[in-house]
């Protein structure tokens, strides 16, 4: 457990060679969430996996306020990182993870690689997303939390039980948060990626591809058969992004 900017952040650090990659999980998840990722990293890298305060998990969870939430990140961040590593490390971020990672301007940052960023564009809700959501927050079951991760899986992937059961747990005792906001850009010369499934349902294609661009300056790396969960889905595809 580290004290940065002044609460409690709870990381998991697995593998001891090659490069230092701290992975920023997505709203509602945490490093306890993130197995696959962390497994494919820590084979090739150093791999820091932080629980996000104000999010489910180990860190502190006084939610962060929402004017500034994620300038606060940001700065969380780069103090962060100053306490984890003396060299360059990746920063691999997902859904609001990848929203935080270009807040930060620390020079330690050598790459950034967002998945299904948020902070670029709006969320897109559809109808289908809107009832699963509305169901896993009223009903709070495992049947309708293993019905909402469906919805976030792209086509053939069956959602992990572990993953089944913690959501079911931050549906009995979390008050999720809403969209980000719009993601400030603290470093705009870092070597960023970007990838996306092609079944995203917050964020899809034709919705993030033109916001990737005019903020970014980049072309979106778009994975096939997956979902808002490419992390659960191609991890070693990430992996290859960060790290070759």
């Amino acid at each position: 457990m580290l004290a940065v900017r002044g609460v409690a952040t709870h990381v998991v650090t697995a593998g001891e060679s090659g490069r230092t990659v701290v992975f920023l999980p997505g709203t509602n998840f945490s490093a306890a969430t993130c197995l696959p990722p962390a497994t494919a990293l820590c084979a090739r890298a150093r791999a820091v996996v932080a629980d996000l305060p104000g999010q489910p998990g180990l860190s502190s969870a006084e939610r962060i306020p929402r004017g500034a939430r994620l300038q606060w990140y940001g700065r969380w961040l780069t103090e962060l990182i100053d306490k984890i590593s003396d060299e360059q490390v990746v920063v691999m971020g997902h859904s609001l993870g990848a929203a935080i990672a270009p807040a930060s301007d620390s020079p330690r940052v050598g790459r950034q690689v967002l998945v299904s960023p948020g902070g670029l564009t709006r969320l897109r809700l559809s109808p289908a997303v809107v009832n699963a959501s509305a169901a896993w927050v009223l009903r709070r079951s495992p049947a309708v939390g293993a019905g909402l991760l469906r919805t976030m899986h792209g086509p053939d992937h069956t959602p992990r039980r572990m993953l089944v059961d913690w959501m079911t747990l931050v549906a009995k005792h979390v008050r999720t948060s809403t969209d980000p906001g719009k993601a400030p850009i603290g470093a705009p010369d870092v070597d960023r990626s970007v990838l996306v499934g092609d079944h995203d349902v917050f964020l899809p294609v034709r919705a993030l591809a033109p916001a990737v661009r005019d903020t970014l300056g980049i072309e979106p790396h778009v994975v096939p058969s997956a979902g808002h969960l490419v992390i659960e889905e191609q991890p070693a595809r990430l992996v290859s992004a960060c790290l070759g």
